[in-house]
């Protein structure tokens, strides 16, 4: 398939006319608009633009919020946590990691657990807010309505892929960590599904506890295998675990209220290094160790060793350039809801 090339700002006023015109307020579209197509200009195609229209539908069907704010919970100063109210996970992460920044700045650290909020997309998007500020930062997410990841050594899914992402500065630019407890997303396989493709290697396990990878054993009570496999598996049942905790647990809404619909827990935590051994104490230890890593010799059939996010980032600069590279799926996907809506869709370079 070939993949058409769309200038970044026609995007982002595609997204915000479809968020808008959607009922979205003004902030929360932008908001919206803006991380999903950063996520296409870092290259995550899965969990960019990919999911407007799974976003419209649920402002369609009343899961997601139109309006309003997220209600506290608890505010101590360094940790807080909210109740999101279902709104769009966009808007409420990076509101978040505003607040995080700023209690930071005072605190020396900042923890805001969000609870009951919409789905937040590719966490990595939201890092460089942080890191431009010479602050550390992560982002952990997960599902409490979703369970398409087993425990390592059981058969039914009980938790989501869950995600987390860690935005480090360096004196060269950040490293932008994003990973998660499962080997593959539940996205990425609904995309091989809808064309007929299965996975390059056995990154499924089917209703029968086998290795797989087709995606379409999801369809018949399969699930996605934890980072590590089923032969260390209990690596990323280990970090879902955490993660689970960390979000649902601390904001204290999740499985055990049996939420419906697209959701999500998150919570966001950032570090101001100066609060801790300096700030220049803080780039000099980063710095070195990246600086290491690049020097790293490179295995047969590696060009050179980089660093986590160097690939989005120089994704970025190309795409900024030249144009983003679209799924060839995507714009497709989103006719039905801009016909709908009232908005044109952009032409492609």
């Amino acid at each position: 398939m070939t993949s058409p090339r769309y200038a970044a700002a026609d995007l982002l006023t595609l997204a915000r006319a479809l968020f808008s015109n959607a009922g979205l307020e003004a902030e929360k579209a932008e908001a919206v608009a803006t991380y999903l197509v950063e996520a296409d200009l870092m290259g995550h195609s899965t969990h960019g633009l990919a999911l407007a229209g799974m976003y419209l539908q649920s402002i369609a069907d009343g899961i997601m919020t139109k309006s309003g704010s997220w209600e506290t919970i608890s505010d101590r100063g360094a940790s807080i946590c909210w109740n999101g109210n279902r709104l769009p996970g966009a808007w409420l992460t990076a509101e978040a990691l505003k607040l995080g920044i700023e209690r930071a700045e005072k605190f020396g650290t900042a923890v805001i657990a969000i609870g009951n909020s919409h789905h937040i997309g590719a966490l990595a998007a939201y890092l460089p807010m942080a890191t431009e500020k010479g602050m550390m930062a992560s982002i952990t997410s997960s599902s409490p309505s979703g369970s398409q990841v087993a425990p390592f050594g059981g058969l039914k899914g009980v938790y989501t892929p869950d995600p987390v992402a860690h935005g480090i500065p360096t004196p060269d630019g950040p490293i932008l960590i994003d990973i998660s407890a499962s080997i593959t997303t539940n996205n990425m396989s609904q995309r091989l599904i809808r064309e007929g493709r299965q996975y390059e290697a056995d990154w499924l396990m089917d209703a029968e506890g086998n290795p797989s990878r087709d995606p379409k054993t999801l369809e018949a009570g399969g699930t996605l295998l934890p980072t590590g496999g089923l032969d260390h598996g209990q690596k990323g049942y280990g970090m879902a675990l955490f993660a689970e905790a960390l979000t649902q647990g601390l904001a204290g809404y999740g499985r055990a209220d049996h939420p419906k619909g697209m959701n999500a827990s998150v919570t966001v935590q950032v570090w101001d290094p100066e609060a801790f051994g300096g700030r220049d104490a803080f780039l000099r230890q980063t710095g070195w160790l990246a600086d290491a890593c690049h020097a790293s010799p490179p295995r047969p059939g590696v060009t050179k060793v980089r660093l986590p996010g160097e690939a989005a980032m120089a994704r970025k600069k190309a795409a900024l350039e030249n144009g983003v590279e679209l799924y060839p799926t995507i714009m497709p996907s989103l006719e039905a809801h801009a016909g709908r809506l009232g908005v044109a869709l952009p032409k492609a370079m």
